[in-house]
């Protein structure tokens, strides 16, 4: 299949991007068929890493000194072919170089300018602030409280080597990209975007800083209760490893297996998966015989409850807990992992096993379904890299084989992007009144947990009208629904609706018939279960586009495409967990809820914006596809790669981690950890730090040792005001609940764009009845555009009579339909059950 097929093919991009953010952004774009300037310092790459490979396929590669003339003003010239223009260095620093990216989208109004700062370009403390990856996880919480695990164990802060600020910030930015490239081909009008990466990385953990006031006792695990116990007696948090194990529920947990190699089970909150598992490993019925109960409804007060325990609850007693986790790992050491793999898939419950990066790298699946692919990269030879984010079924096999990064000279970049010719409406929109770039866009989510719901609530904040439809009874508990639904299900319709069910099926096909975009969560299998593959839908609505997530798909099929998964199974198989607990005997979940899901929705949303594009500019229909597997790669770019004479697989792993070496390393201050973020280039800068004049001096293997010693006789504020005089890349410390009480502000109805690199909202009036707090929907930022505060979530079904008498339904004929359970208006008397 020729690259002519994909949906971008004719978008011509400058990518003037270094390091991660930027260039993967590009990187995206090129892999959906844009073609692709990049441009470097005369001095090469300001990152020298393999990973450029990857971030720079399907590029030309010119060199410019834009502090020049002559640099400048090549440029100019090759900005003046292009659609979009990327860049990702601090606030200022293009228009100080003389591209003024406002200027340019002025002068060109149907121009795309996408920035990717640091901190937001109104972020008045920071925006200066050398804004390495580890500066910006320091400053957003990110290594600090990393998980109720490392609470626990005492670990704290925590290093990781993940570039969450970029990944997300990546798929931010590109989905941004596309979403404004597909408003341009209706209005003529392109865009100014700013995606500052701190705002990314909260956006990512927007799960972690939710704050619910008077939080119900049935919702806090084990692991929570005895963090609070400590802390209100004064105990030390030094739980080991093996005692945290005590403390986790036995469906949510890694298992050691006869091989030695370490499974784990992610089958909490489900109504069968759970009971799927039980039954499988043998040990249901006699579970059952000494008092595992079923609650019919677990939406019911806990106190209306017939038993202490239901099956399919999560977090179990901790009675339970014990008596089932135990039982389980005694049926684990009876087979090897690989054979659990097979057992759990086939069976159509979660589970994994645990695997190191380079065993993903090169494991059957990854490479048959093209979640890995080999690139002949012109410096490190046959290469095998992440495959594409995000794709377009009918076209995602011109994607397997990316041309390889190359590099050229100026004459050729620009004849290169003036031979693609651009296709744009006549007449470019006017007007004061800002719109969103998914006005008049309705949108049918299908979706559960955390991926797929957040990619449709975000579709949101740019003026997609959504229903959003659940089971007229619930598969999933209300810590899974009511508590992640408080963040993904704003800005939607809630319809709870028996799709199963003769009546139910009419309804939802008329759903259908009525929207523009379909999105589920779901494998293959269960698309074509309910009618939703190409076949399906194009009976129910040619013209709607489908967008699909699954947890181990890809381009291709391979042997686990059909295998049922969530965020954690993919950190268990990517080799995730394993880094970050440092071996497989101490396996940990890469703390933060939502690691790649949140991710993997904005790759779904990147997938529905190319497929409107597509629409719009061809009139083909297209189906998007991305799964957690496939962003995977993105989260670990810096060290997914393989090629021959690689350099071993020693990236920063273990709770010992604290850095990459003595000058990217996390310090305790005399009151606070900090993070320097430098590297050996950066030596001279440290003569003008006060109290490190000598540094460049020392032997590598004694700076560890002395720094620590310098660094613990100041308060870090005097480290933050030496570090940034110096413009040495440093951070304190800090904390999610501390940024969020500091950044809050009762909600007024705006998006927080306007308050810098943090902004959160306080909802005193949340229809749960509960205080809520949320992170605003700020990160994406565009000069044009509206982005929607987004209205809190609704209780689930509080749209279900108003969305079917749209339809036509009289209302004695929504009543007839709730009373055979075809409809439901809600699964339970309190909006958060108690």
């Amino acid at each position: 299949m020729k690259r002519e097929a994909l949906p971008f093919y004719g978008v011509k991009v400058v990518d003037f991007g270094q390091y991660i953010a930027g260039p993967a952004v590009a990187m995206i774009l090129g892999d959906l068929g844009a073609t692709v300037v990049h441009i470097d310092p005369p001095t090469g790459s300001l990152w020298d890493s393999p990973a450029n490979a990857i971030l720079n396929r399907n590029k030309l590669l010119v060199q410019l000194d834009l502090k020049s003339e002559d640099g400048r003003a090549r440029a100019l010239a090759l900005i003046a072919e292009a659609d979009i223009v990327i860049e990702n260095f601090r606030p200022g620093v293009m228009k100080r170089l003389g591209i003024d990216f406002a200027a340019l989208q002025q002068a060109r109004p149907e121009l795309i300018t996408v920035s990717i700062p640091g901190f937001a370009s109104n972020d008045e403390l920071r925006r200066e602030w050398r804004a390495f990856e580890s500066v910006i996880a320091a400053s957003s919480g990110v290594f600090t409280d990393m998980g109720l695990n490392r609470v626990l164990m005492g670990v704290n802060p925590s290093f990781s080597p993940l570039p969450l600020a970029s990944a997300y910030g990546t798929m931010l930015a590109a989905s941004a990209a596309a979403l404004a490239l597909q408003a341009r081909a209706r209005t003529g009008r392109g865009d100014q975007i700013e995606v500052p990466l701190a705002s990314a990385v909260m956006e990512g953990l927007c799960y972690n800083s939710i704050k619910i006031e008077d939080y119900p006792l049935r919702y806090q695990t084990q692991r929570e209760r005895e963090i609070e116990r400590r802390r209100s007696e004064g105990l030390p948090m030094d739980v080991t490893y093996d005692a945290l194990q005590t403390f986790l529920d036995p469906f949510y947990r890694s298992y050691p297996c006869k091989d030695g190699r370490s499974f784990y089970v992610v089958c909490p909150s489900h109504k069968f998966h759970a009971k799927r598992c039980l039954q499988t490993l043998g040990i249901y019925d006699e579970l059952v015989a000494e008092g595992l109960h079923e609650e019919p409804d677990t939406y019911l007060p806990a106190s209306k409850w017939s038993s202490d325990v239901s099956l399919g609850v999560y977090p179990l007693p901790k009675f339970w807990a014990d008596k089932i986790s135990e039982r389980m790992r005694a049926v684990f050491l009876t087979r090897t992992a690989k054979e659990w793999e097979r057992i759990f898939g086939r069976g159509q419950f979660p589970g994994a096993p645990h695997r190191w990066l380079q065993e993903w790298i090169s494991d059957d699946h990854a490479e048959m379904a093209g979640l890995m692919i080999e690139v002949d990269d012109p410096v490190y030879g046959r290469m095998i890299q992440p495959g594409p984010m995000a794709w377009l079924e009918e076209s995602g096999e011109a994607m397997l084989t990316p041309t390889p990064r190359r590099n050229v000279e100026f004459e050729e970049a620009v004849s290169t992007l003036r031979a693609v010719s651009s296709s744009l409406p006549t007449s470019v929109a006017t007007g004061e009144k800002k719109s969103g770039w998914l006005d008049g866009v309705r949108v049918l989510d299908l979706c559960n947990v955390i991926a797929g719901p957040h990619s449709v609530s975000y579709l949101s904040r740019f003026g997609a009208e959504v229903i959003k439809i659940d089971p007229a009874t619930p598969l999933f508990d209300c810590w899974n629904t009511v508590i992640f639904g408080m963040t993904h299900m704003r800005g939607k319709k809630s319809v709870l609706l028996d799709i199963g069910s003769p009546d139910g099926r009419k309804l939802f096909e008329e759903l259908v018939r009525s929207v523009d975009v379909v999105v589920w969560n779901a494998t293959d299998r269960q698309v074509k279960s309910k009618g939703l593959d190409a076949e399906g839908l194009r009976k129910l609505n040619p013209d709607a586009i489908f967008c699909q997530m699954d947890c181990f798909g890809g381009i291709r099929k391979g042997p686990r495409t059909n295998y049922l998964g969530y965020d954690d199974l993919v950190q268990a198989a990517t080799g995730i967990m394993l880094r970050f607990g440092g071996g497989m005997k101490t396996p940990e979940e890469h703390a933060h809820v939502g690691t790649i899901d949140v991710m993997c929705g904005f790759g779904a949303a990147l997938g529905v914006a190319a497929a409107l594009y597509q629409k719009q500019m061809t009139g083909k229909v297209g189906r998007a596809r991305t799964s957690l597997s496939a962003l995977s790669g993105l989260a670990q770019i810096p060290f997914c790669f393989d090629y021959q004479g690689r350099a071993p697989f020693n990236e920063p792993s273990g709770p010992a981690a604290r850095g990459y070496h003595a000058l990217h390393r996390l310090y305790r201050a005399e009151d606070r950890w900090i993070v320097i973020a430098a590297s050996e280039r950066d030596l001279p800068r440290f003569k003008d730090v006060e109290g490190m004049e000598g540094l460049a001096e020392l032997a590598e293997t004694e700076r560890v040792e002395v720094l620590s010693a310098i660094i613990a006789g100041a308060p870090a504020d005097v480290w933050m005001e030496r570090f940034q005089k110096a413009d040495v890349g440093a951070a304190i410390c800090e904390n999610i609940e501390a940024i969020r009480a500091a950044t809050a502000r009762p909600a007024d109805g705006t998006s927080g764009t306007e308050r810098g690199s943090y902004s959160f909202s306080v909802y005193a009036d949340h229809p749960s009845g509960h205080t809520v707090t949320h992170l605003d929907p700020y990160a994406v930022r565009p000069a044009h555009s509206k982005i929607y505060a987004r209205t809190s979530a609704q209780k689930y079904g509080a749209s279900t009579r108003e969305v079917m008498k749209a339809l036509g339904l009289s209302d004695a004929a929504v009543d007839e339909l709730i009373a055979s359970r075809t409809l439901s208006e809600s699964w339970s008397g309190e909006y958060l059950p108690s």
